[in-house]
C-alpha cells in the first residue's frame, strides 16, 4: 500500500511539475558580437573549420552556423580574410576596429561640417532674397494692384472664351473640315450608285427593288 502511494505522489509531482522552457539560442547580431570578441581576444589566423570548433566550444554559437556570421563580418569590413596556397585564413585586430572608428568619425565629422556649411549658405540666400519682400505699405498696394490685374485678365479671357465660336480662325477650320466631309459623303454616293448600276447590269434587277433590298432611300443623292 505504501508503495502505491508513493507511486501516485511521484505522478502527481512528475504532472504539476511546470516544464522548463527551452533555452533562447542567439540571435544574429548576439553571434556577430560574440565572433568579433573571439578574434579580439585571440589576435590570430584562423580556418573555417577551427573557428566552427573553437566558436562552438567558447562562444556557444553553433558550429553550422559560424560559415554565415563570419562571412557577414567580412561583407561588413569587420573581419579579414585572404586565401594561402590552399587555405582559406579569417583574422581581425582591435587595432583595425579602432582604425575603422576613428575613419567612420572622421567621415561624420566632415559630412557635418559640410552640412554646416550648406545651412548657412542658405540662411545667407534666404536673407539675401527678403531684401526689398519688406512689409510696407508700398508693397501692400502693389500687392493688391497686382491681385486685381490677375482677376481682370480671368475675367477677360472667360469672356473671350464666349466669343470663341466667331473667332475668324475657328470659323475658317469648321469650314474646311465640312468641305472635307462633304467631300468624303460623295466619294460615298459615287461608290453606292456604281454598285447600284452594276447590280441592275448584272442581275436585272429593277432600282426601286435594288434600293429597299439595301435600305437606300429614293430621293439619295449627292451633297450639295
Amino acid at each position: 500500500m505504501i508503495s502505491n502511494f508513493s507511486s501516485c505522489f511521484v505522478s502527481s509531482v512528475t504532472r504539476f511539475t511546470p516544464k522548463m522552457s527551452k533555452k533562447r539560442g542567439l540571435s544574429l547580431e548576439e553571434k556577430r558580437t560574440r565572433m568579433t570578441e573571439f578574434f579580439y581576444e585571440k589576435q590570430d589566423f584562423f580556418q573555417l573549420k577551427d573557428l566552427e570548433k573553437l566558436c562552438s566550444k567558447e562562444k556557444g554559437i553553433t558550429s553550422m552556423s559560424v560559415k554565415d556570421v563570419v562571412q557577414s563580418l567580412v561583407d561588413d569590413g569587420i573581419v579579414d580574410t585572404d586565401k594561402i596556397g590552399t587555405s582559406i585564413y579569417f583574422w581581425a585586430f582591435p587595432s583595425k576596429a579602432s582604425q575603422n572608428r576613428k575613419r567612420k568619425l572622421e567621415e561624420l565629422e566632415g559630412k557635418e561640417k559640410s552640412l554646416l556649411s550648406k545651412k548657412e549658405q542658405l540662411l545667407s540666400a534666404l536673407e539675401q532674397a527678403k531684401i526689398g519682400k519688406e512689409d510696407s505699405e508700398e508693397r501692400k498696394d502693389v500687392l493688391e494692384e497686382l491681385s486685381k490685374r490677375q482677376a481682370e485678365k480671368s475675367s477677360i479671357l472667360s469672356e473671350l472664351e464666349k466669343y470663341k465660336e466667331s473667332d475668324p480662325e475657328v470659323i475658317k477650320k469648321q469650314k474646311h473640315e465640312a468641305e472635307q466631309a462633304k467631300e468624303a459623303a460623295n466619294r460615298w454616293t459615287d461608290n453606292i450608285f456604281s454598285t447600284k448600276s452594276w447590280i441592275r447590269n448584272k442581275f436585272s434587277f429593277e432600282e426601286s427593288i435594288i434600293n429597299k433590298q439595301f435600305g437606300i432611300p429614293s430621293d439619295f443623292d449627292y451633297v450639295e
